[in-house]
């Protein structure tokens, strides 16, 4: 009798916690691989969320309206019909009862605090904590590392891996010494103390994670836009006749973008250990920022198969459900390449962040104009662009990110909008 535990899902970076809405199945219930077992919702998305196995519902260690840790588990589904099954609906937590000692072994392991020292918002199994007390090993340690188990799960064969590559703590550890903490204040220093909240805290530990993971190397071309401001300008009120939104510089960049990583498909890749992975789907992410000073990044899939007049209607139907925290789970996932617009907030330049486990990122300035000399030696008032390629040293060398970056701005030079709508 094999026993699978059912955790809340991460509904993408910087969320911490997910409310169950609905339960689509009861105790006692069969249910098939990719069937919806329950509803989500968060502060950003609403999802529902299907079974990745097959077997009969378990047990349901939560309500529907209690709001859940990412990571914990929430339900257990057995493949074997004969087991004994809870009935009924799923009771709260202080009153629950797990069919089998080995199910009332795993829910309260899943609910109580890391073993070790560090705190962390990730799920592990019971083996992996006690091998961590053991060790000395702070469960923060490993927050950014990507297990090799069902859903990046950390397990016993990747706990291994990390002693062996000189992560043990005690006799020789090959890790960093901790970080002296200086007070952020002083008593009696006047302040405001102010809690992070769950967005806030993911952000810090999602960014902190990517830094440690990714070297991260920064080259800066800028863009002359003329022809493009031009253009949007003559353009802009038939564009929002015909489509019903507002024609912004962000699809051309996007356009000239994809066109760079059909070019130099290496940085449209992971890094997997010591292996690349090549991906052959262009997923374009586009940070955007959402109420309560939080950011979400929704993917457009396939976007190499699109027309400039596509990546426009993607991008207005994500930026729109993502701001009324509308998206699908599967929209803020599988992201192969991410851009962010900091010129949209009037800044002229940014070194942004990768999102694991990609290895690049691009932003955009604001388009300033400014007094440029020109190839023929006149000087002319032009509308540039500072384009700024954020990459991973592991695998993007200097050439590759200025080459890619080159391509970027070549691609925007020479592209011709009359011919893209």
């Amino acid at each position: 009798m094999a026993k699978q535990e059912l955790v809340m899902p991460q509904m993408g970076e910087s969320i911490t916690t997910g409310t169950i809405t609905k339960w689509n199945k009861a105790a006692g219930d069969a249910v098939e691989i990719d069937e919806i077992i329950l509803e989500i919702s968060t502060d950003k998305v609403e999802s529902e969320i299907p079974s990745p196995y097959s077997g009969r519902i378990a047990s349901l260690l939560f309500e529907e309206g209690e709001t859940i840790d990412v990571g914990k588990v929430i339900a257990i589904i057995e493949d074997d019909d004969s087991a004994a099954l809870d009935t009924g609906a799923p009771a709260k937590k202080e009153k629950s009862a797990a069919p089998t000692e080995k199910v009332e072994a795993a829910a309260p392991a899943a609910k109580a605090a890391p073993a070790s020292t560090g705190k962390s918002n990730k799920f592990y199994t019971p083996l992996v904590r006690k091998m961590a007390k053991e060790n000395g090993i702070a469960l923060v340690d490993l927050d950014h590392l990507k297990g090799s188990g069902a859903g990046g799960r950390f397990n016993k064969s990747d706990f291994e891996k990390f002693l062996s590559s000189g992560g043990k703590s005690s006799g020789g550890s090959s890790r960093p010494a901790p970080t002296v903490n200086v007070p952020a204040y002083k008593p009696g220093e006047s302040v405001q103390i102010i809690p992070m909240d769950n967005m806030r805290k993911m952000i810090a530990q999602n960014m902190v994670a990517s830094k440690l993971t990714s070297p991260h190397v920064n080259s800066v071309d800028e863009a002359d836009m003329t022809h493009l401001v031009k253009f949007r300008e003559g353009f802009k009120h038939e564009f929002q006749k015909q489509e019903g939104f507002k024609l912004t510089y962000t699809p051309f960049i996007m356009k000239a973008i994809i066109d760079a990583l059909k070019e130099h498909p290496y940085v449209n890749a992971s890094v997997d250990g010591t292996n690349i992975v090549l991906k052959k789907d262009i997923n374009l992410g586009c940070a955007v920022a959402v109420p309560g000073n939080g950011l979400v990044v929704p993917v457009i899939k396939n976007a190499e198969a699109l027309n400039i007049v596509g990546i426009c209607r993607a991008l207005q139907d994500l930026a729109t459900r993502a701001r009324a925290k509308k998206l699908k789970l599967e929209e803020l996932q599988g992201g192969t390449f991410t851009f962010t617009n900091v010129g949209s907030f009037g800044t002229v330049l940014a070194t942004p962040i990768i999102l694991q486990p990609q290895v690049g990122i691009m932003a955009a300035g604001v388009i300033k104009k400014r007094v440029v000399a020109m190839p023929d030696d006149t000087i002319g008032i032009r509308s540039m662009m500072f384009l700024t390629h954020s990459y991973d040293h592991r695998l993007v060398d200097g050439e590759l990110g200025g080459k890619f970056l080159a391509s970027v701005r070549n691609n925007l030079h020479n592209m011709d909008p009359n011919e893209m709508f």
